[in-house]
């Protein structure tokens, strides 16, 4: 169920699932009923008491949402909490987990970052919306997503997101056109002041996790960050 797990802070814990967790989007054409269940018995594997997962409705922008105790499940590319548990969705897309001390306790994050997140800047405004909560000796954990080797691109758009994060320039192993997001992502990450304190597996080369690129018709994993006695 889990491909990674650790406890992050003192009471704070970060995991990332593989496959074996099953699909856990609503939005693949898969059965919700099976897909809802499939949530719970994470939320259960993981020890996340009765307030549950925030999941968003992730569109490939870059809002941040700060999460309360009612909110809804908003549309944005992040999510910010004061130690709500948190997940993020994907096949391929970085799973950024972030999280930070304040002295309220913890803050959390929860990021998708695609290739239009990454290049419009959702992983550093997520950051300020933890700092704008007091946020502050910030860590981040990269999930497995596809990498530069891999990620191929037309020239034209590589050149478009690489004017903008300089980092992503890549060429795949077989010498086309690429994007490296996770280098990206880690270049933003450092720019921001924040370490990076681990960067998962490419999903293309995983068989153990979903890949939108390798399989086309395929599930999503999730990242989660949340806090436990």
């Amino acid at each position: 169920m889990f491909h990674w797990r650790a406890e992050i802070l003192p009471g704070v814990s970060a995991a990332f699932t593989d496959s074996g967790a099953g699909n856990l989007a609503l939005h693949v054409g898969d059965d919700p009923r099976a897909v809802l269940r499939r949530r719970e018995q994470l939320e259960a594997a993981a020890g996340i008491g009765p307030e549950g997962l925030r999941f968003m409705d992730q569109v490939h922008g870059t809002a941040v949402a700060v999460m309360e105790r009612a909110s809804a499940a908003p549309q944005a590319d992040g999510m910010v909490s004061r130690g709500l548990p948190l997940a993020v969705m994907v096949a391929d897309c970085i799973p950024v987990l972030l999280a930070g001390e304040s002295a309220d306790g913890p803050v959390l994050a929860a990021v998708h970052a695609g290739r239009p997140g990454v290049a419009n800047g959702v992983i550093p405004s997520a950051v300020d919306s933890m700092r704008s909560l007091g946020a502050s000796a910030i860590k981040a954990w990269l999930g497995p997503s596809i990498c530069g080797n891999c990620y191929e691109v037309p020239a034209a758009l590589r050149d478009e997101v690489a004017a903008l994060v300089p980092a992503t320039l890549s060429t795949t192993s077989w010498g086309t056109p690429a994007l490296d997001l996770p280098a990206g992502a880690r270049s933003q990450l450092e720019r921001a002041g924040v370490d990076v304190e681990y960067a998962g597996q490419c999903t293309f080369e995983t068989d153990s996790l979903y890949s939108y690129r390798r399989d086309r018709n395929t599930g999503r994993f999730a990242g989660l960050v949340w806090c436990h006695g």
